[in-house]
């Protein structure tokens, strides 16, 4: 069972959704089976701090609906999918273009439709490196996801 977008259809989507399209974020892939995306992050004067680094707003905008989407993508329109809670460690100011990419497993999509079999709530964490462009690390986000059945879809 798919869900509504075509993966080609959703990156152009988010390319131009004002949080992302303002700020210089772009989604740079997305795979066809929602299991696999690239956010970058351009280096400009307006999405620079006062230190000339990269904004660590924008560094967090860039991995907020990316993992909910994806999950979305690949469980289908019988799940209930949102971002549940975000924290975000910065390791060293990201002074060029930034990347983030994202995997979703086989392993923990069949982990997520096990936990959630009968209705149940799951709150599955993903940890996103955000590297520059000398593939260094500059922040670490770890998000966690709420995932749960539809009410019709749920086990009795």
């Amino acid at each position: 069972m798919r869900w509504a977008f075509k993966p080609a259809v959703m990156r152009h989507l988010l390319n131009f959704w004002p949080p992302f399209f303002f700020t210089g974020i772009k989604v740079a892939v997305l795979s066809d089976d929602y299991r696999y995306c690239k956010v970058e992050l351009k280096s400009r004067p307006w999405t620079q701090n006062i230190n000339r680094s990269q904004f660590g707003g924008s560094m967090f905008a860039m991995t907020d609906p990316i993992y909910p989407l994806m999950l979305m993508g690949a469980l289908g329109k019988e799940y209930i999918v949102w971002d549940k809670q975000a924290d975000i460690d910065f390791i060293k100011p990201g002074l060029s273009k930034l990347t983030a990419e994202f995997w979703l497993s086989d392993d923990k999509v069949n982990e997520i439709k096990a936990h959630t079999e009968q209705g149940e709530k799951y709150f599955p964490q993903f940890l996103v490196h955000i590297k520059d462009a000398d593939n260094t690390i500059v922040c670490e986000v770890n998000r966690t996801v709420y995932v749960r059945k539809k009410p019709k879809y749920r086990g009795q």
